[in-house]
């Protein structure tokens, strides 16, 4: 296989196929993280709409006459911690600058040890095999269609 002239992927000289293809499930295991991440963020985003809504509730079931009810979301969820001694940007923040952190840090280090700092030289390979030079939808990068 013969990357595409222009592949800022493109495999180091000497680079044997295993160390590319643990790369690319490296690179793979960071994307579900990512995609972890992005749900803790939603669920932070969520719990504080969540919490201007029980806000809202709290007050209307006060003014229908309803305080026992409205105290007791006023005392015992309103301000609450939804885990343990955090609220959500608690714990969005310890999970970037702890495991998040250290997961990027180690991809990082392991590209720029093994590949020059190369990023997706796997799936930039896998993508030379699979496409069909020429064929619309199939140019090599971005820009005028490469042959």
């Amino acid at each position: 296989m013969t990357p595409d002239p222009d592949d800022l992927q493109r495999r180091p000289e000497g680079v044997d196929d295993d160390t590319v293809e643990a790369l690319g499930k490296l690179s793979a295991a960071l994307d579900h993280v990512e995609e972890a991440r992005g749900l803790l963020y939603a669920f932070h985003r969520r719990m504080g709409s969540g919490e201007k809504t029980l806000e809202e509730a709290t007050t209307m079931l006060r003014d229908a006459g309803h305080d026992r009810l409205a105290d007791a979301l006023d005392e015992q969820v309103l301000g609450a911690n939804p885990l343990p001694g955090m609220w959500s940007f608690q714990m969005v923040e310890a999970f970037d600058d702890g495991f998040y952190a250290t997961v990027t840090d180690l991809e990082q280090q392991a590209r720029e040890e093994l590949v020059g700092g190369r990023r997706h030289v796997f799936e930039a390979e896998m993508k030379a095999l699979r496409r069909t030079p020429g064929e619309r939808g199939h140019e090599a990068a971005p820009g005028p269609p490469r042959v």
